[in-house]
């Protein structure tokens, strides 16, 4: 992770724009988890791969990861990530979108480097899922007949798509076989859709401090996150005028954040989003069962017991 670190701190560089540096430290130095990166180191190393060029593909999964983040605030019109301003708050959104494009290019340099074609084919692939998840998401927004087959496209896009791809290109590094890709991609699909559903319940459910955003954000953006899907499900014709005039025409008072949480707690929908984390984190643990019996193999199913340690 330090030679990762290392590599990123190069590579954001820019000697024609300074703003460049600026905008992307900001956000990398935020105190990231790294997760990401760190799934693309261990899924290398526990296949035997002995090279550098994991280190590569690890800064090229957070450069997309950064990139997103940059471009997301913006759609989100976002003031708060990982605790600090965001760089479209201290700067402005044409600085964000355009630093977000020069990542996504950087990251489309480094994943050349290790000369893996295959590698190359799962990275690239994953940026254009992310991209097509969030424009699925856009166009799903604010409408009250999204379901959960929906959602879970949008996860899966948006989310999903680089943790599966960041456990994919490790074992592809060292030509492992097509049983054991799929094993470590069925691995990053599930840690992915855990992460995003942990994301979306802590959004209701948790400190504003400890997930590095304000509590209510996905409801004041009109997100149909799983919680609010699955409790106009079921609600009755008075609460679907509330998510009506709340989600779908953006009417928004003071309180109907208080009532929104007292809905989905009078469904249940906040017990059943986390029970429905802890399931998906359960399957990524099942899918290293086809990994070599290796340290890093308990490493990650660790990793799995911490996404989901915040709902547990």
């Amino acid at each position: 992770m330090d030679d990762v670190n290392a590599l990123i701190h190069d590579r954001m560089t820019s000697e024609n724009a300074p703003r460049i540096p600026e905008i992307t430290a900001h956000l990398i130095d935020a105190g990231g988890k790294r997760i990401r990166p760190m799934m693309t180191l261990a899924a290398a190393r526990m296949f035997g791969y002995e090279g550098d060029g994991h280190v590569k593909l690890a800064a090229t999964v957070e450069f997309i990861h950064t990139a997103t983040l940059l471009h997301d605030d913006v759609v989100d019109e976002s003031s708060k990530r990982r605790g600090r301003p965001t760089a479209n708050l201290l700067w402005d959104n044409k600085s964000s979108v355009l630093v977000g494009d020069y990542l996504f290019a950087r990251a489309f340099q480094l994943m050349v480097e290790p000369g893996n074609l295959r590698a190359l084919t799962i990275l690239s692939n994953a940026a254009a899922l992310i991209a097509e998840g969030e424009v699925l998401q856009l166009t799903a927004a604010q409408n009250l007949a999204t379901d959960e087959d929906t959602y879970m496209k949008v996860v899966r896009g948006k989310t999903a798509a680089l943790f599966s791809a960041a456990t994919q290109v490790g074992p592809v590094l060292v030509g492992a076989t097509e049983a054991q890709v799929q094993a470590m991609f069925d691995f990053g699909d599930a840690l992915g859709v855990c992460f995003q559903i942990v994301d979306d319940y802590l959004d209701y459910g948790g400190a504003g401090d400890a997930i590095g955003k304000n509590l209510g954000d996905d409801f004041r953006e009109r997100k149909l996150t799983l919680p609010v899907i699955r409790a106009i499900a079921a609600a009755d014709a008075t609460e679907r005028t509330f998510w009506d005039r709340t989600i779908a025409r953006g009417e928004q008072r003071d309180g109907d954040l208080e009532q929104a949480m007292s809905l989905l707690a009078r469904h249940g929908t906040m017990e059943s989003t986390r029970q429905t984390a802890l399931d998906w984190a359960a399957r990524a643990k099942t899918a290293l069962n086809a990994a070599p019996d290796h340290p890093l193999s308990g490493m990650l199913a660790d990793l799995a017991d911490f996404v989901v340690e915040r709902v547990n």
